[in-house]
């Protein structure tokens, strides 16, 4: 038995659960791992086994952008490094707002160890693949939003196992993101070679989105808000009826952000007039935000944000060896390639110009 098995065990025991039947849950790109619990009574919940220690360390609060780029990915991009008292802390929050994240049954934020409230399988992804009408579903998702952006988000969270800083997603942050097309698309795709002129380009041409970005960071951001991380809850109505997971490296950002990372998603196509109608049902419910200047940093942002994701598979595929994130990778470019056109991106479509044959750009 494994030292990290024998600390599983022991925790659960401790949470009256050492009897529960135990099912692992197939693996993601990250370093947590979950397992479906069932206790005797027939209840289900979920263990999240996130080791405290597995990744480079989350940024502290007062780190300059230097040492923030000094002490790893995790501190550059302001990710949490999976610490479980991120998820608890923001799974409260969220939930003292009336939206529906996991209850914490148990937690122990120094093993990296917690119970939680099981939401079952029921994706919006998988939902829909089922048959379930999609749009329903999407503008519940928009609802549940709104409801996020008409709170001003706190500095520091308090969660069950402790506060957690709520950190804004800045300069450092958005361009680190981008910065990672630059590092390895070349090593997946031969055909690209960035020299340092070429880099240096890169940044300035997304510096003004960047600006933006940063300055219009007013809001909670869940940071990976999408139909595979959103779980229909039936019998909840409302907003409530979307089930958030994979929240614990939320930040305060750009109210787009989490706009564009659902309906411009790189797992499933998502219909130019769902996008839009999606969009109107957003502006109807703020209706004091000026729509022209947010889809102006919507179209930016998530360009930007098309570009990491590009970096983060051709990373995932060159440097840990998962090909099937290969498969999403056109769906991304499309995406880029669509807001490219966009007014206020006309420096970086000239760098894609410049840089990226077309052939690579698909």
């Amino acid at each position: 038995m494994s030292d990290r098995e024998a600390l599983r065990l022991e925790f659960l025991k401790a949470a009256g659960l050492a009897e529960a039947v135990r099912d692992p849950l197939p693996g993601d790109a990250s370093t947590r791992r979950y397992e479906r619990l069932t206790t005797a009574d027939g209840r289900s919940l979920m263990l999240m086994d996130q080791p405290a220690n597995a990744e480079s360390p989350p940024a502290d609060p007062a780190w300059t952008p230097a040492q923030r780029l000094a002490s790893g990915w995790n501190a550059t991009a302001r990710l949490s490094a999976g610490r479980i008292e991120a998820f608890a802390a923001v799974a409260d929050h969220l939930r003292a707002l009336g939206l529906s994240a996991p209850e914490i049954i148990a937690v122990d934020a120094a093993a990296g160890l917690a119970v939680l409230e099981d939401f079952g399988d029921a994706l919006f992804a998988r939902v829909i693949e089922a048959g379930e009408a999609e749009e329903p579903l999407y503008l519940a998702a928009v609802e549940a939003l709104a409801a996020l952006h008409a709170v001003e988000p706190p500095v520091r969270l308090s969660g069950a196992a402790g506060d957690w800083p709520l950190l804004v997603y800045d300069e450092t942050a958005l361009q680190g993101g981008a910065d990672l097309f630059v590092e390895w698309m070349p090593a997946l795709d031969p055909a690209l070679s960035f020299d340092d002129a070429a880099v240096a380009d890169w940044r300035a041409a997304w510096r003004p989105v960047v600006e933006r970005g940063a300055a219009g960071a007013t809001v909670m951001a869940h940071r990976d808000y999408h139909a595979e991380n959103l779980i229909r809850l039936p019998d909840r109505e409302g907003a409530a009826m979307v089930g958030m997971i994979d929240f614990q490296d939320a930040v305060r950002a750009h109210p787009s952000w989490d706009l564009h990372s659902l309906l411009q998603d790189a797992r499933r196509d998502v219909s130019p007039a769902l996008e839009a109608r999606a969009l109107d049902h957003y502006f109807s419910l703020r209706p004091g935000v000026d729509r022209a200047g947010f889809m102006r940093d919507y179209a930016g942002l998530a360009a930007l944000n098309e570009a990491r994701i590009l970096g983060i598979f051709a990373r995932l595929i060159v440097r840990d060896g998962k090909p099937r994130y290969r498969a999403f990778m056109p769906r991304m470019w499309a995406h880029l390639n669509a807001n490219l056109q966009k007014p206020g991106l006309e420096t970086v479509r000239a760098w894609f110009d410049a840089h990226v044959p077309e052939a690579s750009r698909r």
